[in-house]
């Protein structure tokens, strides 16, 4: 198994940097690993996972207490439970940190307030608002603070919250499995330690309700279809003094008629009648911009040509930079030929004559190859 390096090492900052020093310094290392920025390069997609990997972790003040008192063995499983301190179940970091208080004899009471759930939706853009951005209204449901209450989640301005009567304000309860003692979040205050005494009727104590939100989001240009946003904050509110959860839109881009997006670069095919193609032509080809881009397609061009626009491509993510355009011929025969072209056609084989290995030299070398191979039998 290979060594995992040292979290804050990753993000190159000090072991007591604050929160806001670990997301300035996650910022600038992701933006220099991010894989749009180095496209095809192994080292700096690894390091992107890292610097992911390490501020996930060091973001969160329970987890990031867990790493700095054991280390990577706070996540990997090595200190039993079947999964690391994930595997002791709901309670999470500070469950174990108080039963390794009890065995101690030491323990310690704690209240947790429940952050809102995170709330996740999926928005539909078409390849050209992928390419030049867009702003678009997001509808989903979620739970706001109620409105009769003020997110106390107590009737009553004056009356607060009491010490749970089950757990006792701990906000777990514990129960002997064999040789083990298991905690869990406590079923009467969910975790939080503390009751409403006099719940709000609208809300019933939960400081939140359900409801309908419309949230203006602003797309970036060069986004890809499946990427994930997430809006900070913009989820379920929290339950009284709980901070709020996160918003994730899941981006889909939808097919277009003319152009097929390749990173960032773009296909079109671009179909020419039999005689453009043989005696060469000038097109006129739109490009993803809205602009429109002239192509000349020299005399003798052949099906499966391509051609490239430097600079018509898509947009980079968060870079004035574009991709470039490739057209590719696909050359037509003509369909239901009146007898007059008929004639034409064949005036034309027979005045090839003797020159159709110049005129024609794949199918002349083709066919030349045939008459070999059985002549070889």
């Amino acid at each position: 198994m290979a060594t995992k390096v040292d979290y804050y090492e990753v993000l190159e900052v000090t072991r007591t940097a604050s929160q806001a020093e670990l997301k300035t310094a996650y910022r600038k290392m992701a933006m220099r690993f991010h894989p749009d920025r180095n496209a095809g390069d192994a080292e700096a997609e690894h390091k992107f996972k890292q610097v992911n990997e390490a501020y996930d972790v060091l973001k969160d003040e329970q987890k990031r207490a867990a790493y700095d008192r054991y280390g990577h063995a706070a996540f990997d499983g090595s200190m039993g439970g079947g999964g690391g301190f994930g595997g002791f179940g709901a309670g999470g970091f500070e469950d174990i940190f108080d039963m390794f208080g009890d065995m101690m004899g030491g323990g310690r009471r704690r209240t947790r307030q429940r952050s809102g759930n995170d709330v996740q939706t999926q928005l539909h853009i078409s390849l050209t608002e992928a390419f030049s951005g867009v702003k678009k209204t997001v509808k989903f449901a979620t739970r706001v603070t109620c409105e009769s209450c003020s997110g106390r989640g107590s009737a009553d301005p004056n009356k607060g919250s009491v010490q749970c009567p089950t757990c006792h304000g701990a906000g777990a309860v514990r129960a002997q499995q064999g040789f083990f003692l298991v905690e869990r979040p406590c079923p009467t205050c969910h975790g939080t330690g503390n009751v409403i005494s006099d719940p709000c009727k609208k809300c019933q104590g939960a400081g939140t309700t359900p409801t309908q939100r419309e949230l203006e989001i602003d797309i970036p240009a060069g986004i890809e279809d499946g990427t994930r946003m997430r809006v900070t904050g913009e989820g379920e509110a929290g339950g009284p003094g709980a901070q709020a959860g996160d918003l994730y839109l899941h981006i889909s881009v939808a097919t277009h008629a003319l152009f097929h997006r390749e990173g960032a670069n773009i296909h079109c095919r671009l179909p020419l009648r039999m005689a453009q193609a043989a005696m060469g032509a000038e097109i006129e080809v739109p490009v993803i911009d809205g602009s429109r881009a002239k192509v000349k397609i020299p005399a003798g061009s052949q099906a499966g040509d391509h051609f490239r626009l430097k600079g018509k491509g898509f947009s980079v993510l968060r870079s004035s930079s574009r991709g470039d355009m490739y057209l590719q011929l696909a050359v037509e025969t003509p369909r239901h030929l009146t007898k007059r072209q008929r004639e034409l056609l064949e005036a034309f084989e027979e005045e090839a004559g003797e020159n159709q290995a110049q005129a024609n030299p794949e199918s002349t070398g083709f066919f030349s190859k045939v008459k070999e191979f059985f002549d070889g039998r």
